[in-house]
């Protein structure tokens, strides 16, 4: 991804191996600051994914991976270390994707470094595939919505939903982006916005719930991540996604979930086996540490929503644009 920096633009990845350690973007500091935070042992990297430094599905296989290149190379038990890292977070397939591809490959012989940079340049290529398959739909003038961070931060570099974007641009049309906010915790607002400030993309930040009446006006498509697809269409994203669909579905938005293969789990059936991740009611009920909600009140925080497969109108991979009836085409 292309940053500003004091010093000129840079060309940077989200998350990397360099010298014996795991380096990645702070994203919690975002867009306030640029730094990043570095490990050499797989458990620190694994908090990391547990603490949402590094989050979106394909970032977080990538991390998942030098985690356990950082096992093998430190000697330690990698059935331990396969375990340690799965449960990190629960929803998102590419972390669990990654972590069998790595243990497969290191059994059998791999270099840890190899194969560990093996599957996060899959990533990079997987996702500037999807940037090719989905820029026709993109027309020039178009006024797109997307939800969460599903860029260059969330997927190692160029994105899944910000991927046809970034070709469409690149491809001299003009477009406009409703970035929503995305609470609780404000990845829409916080990263989504920050990469295209970089991008140079025309956006605005909405709030979450004023995307139906943005679509009432006028919405030419829809493009979001995922985090886990089922076998029947079904996906798992971000918070409020759901709300959407449902809103697209009545004033006929087409609804695309962009999306690497690595993302379809087809040992789950419906998302009604996806298991949704609950975090801390804190991230609700305070800012900054200071409580905005009554005394007696509590929140439920659920991470993650399902969106049924006959709200989507295709998913866009590395394979091409699919429907929900297609997505079998994928599996090997």
């Amino acid at each position: 991804m292309k940053v500003r920096c004091s010093s000129g633009d840079k060309d940077i990845r989200a998350v990397w191996f360099e010298d014996g350690k795991v380096v990645m973007i702070e994203q919690r500091k975002l867009p306030g600051s640029l730094e990043f935070v570095s490990f050499d042992d797989y458990r620190e990297v694994a908090e990391a994914i547990r603490n949402m430094t590094v989050r979106g599905a394909p970032s977080i296989g990538a991390s998942a991976a030098y985690a356990m290149c950082l096992a093998s190379l430190k000697g330690e038990d990698l059935s331990s270390a396969v375990k340690d890292i799965k449960s990190a977070r629960p929803t998102a397939n590419d972390l669990f994707y990654a972590v069998d591809y790595m243990y497969s490959a290191l059994v059998g012989g791999s270099d840890p470094v190899e194969a560990a940079e093996t599957y996060a340049q899959s990533m990079v290529d997987k996702c500037t595939a999807i940037g090719r398959f989905g820029e026709p739909l993109i027309r020039d003038g178009a006024k797109i919505m997307t939800h969460c961070n599903a860029g260059a931060l969330a997927t190692v570099d160029v994105g899944t939903a910000l991927a046809p974007m970034r070709a469409a641009r690149d491809a001299g049309k003009k477009f406009f982006v409703y970035v929503s906010e995305t609470r609780p915790r404000l990845q829409g607002m916080q990263l989504t916005a920050w990469e295209l400030v970089q991008e140079g993309i025309e956006h605005a930040i909405i709030p979450d719930g004023a995307s139906a009446h943005y679509m009432s006006k006028g919405v030419d498509l829809i493009i979001t991540g995922a985090d886990r697809i089922a076998a029947n269409g079904d996906f798992a994203n971000k918070i409020g996604t759901l709300d959407k669909a449902i809103a697209a579905k009545h004033y006929d938005v087409p609804f695309y979930v962009a999306a690497p293969v690595s993302t379809f789990d087809f040992s789950t059936k419906t998302g009604k086996d996806i298991v949704i991740e609950e975090r801390n009611e804190k991230e609700v009920t305070e800012i900054g540490g200071f409580r905005i909600a009554p005394e007696g009140s509590t929140a439920l925080n659920p991470a993650f929503d399902v969106t049924t497969a006959d709200l989507v109108s295709g998913f866009i991979t590395e394979e091409g644009i699919l429907r929900p009836d297609e997505i079998r085409k994928v599996l090997k």
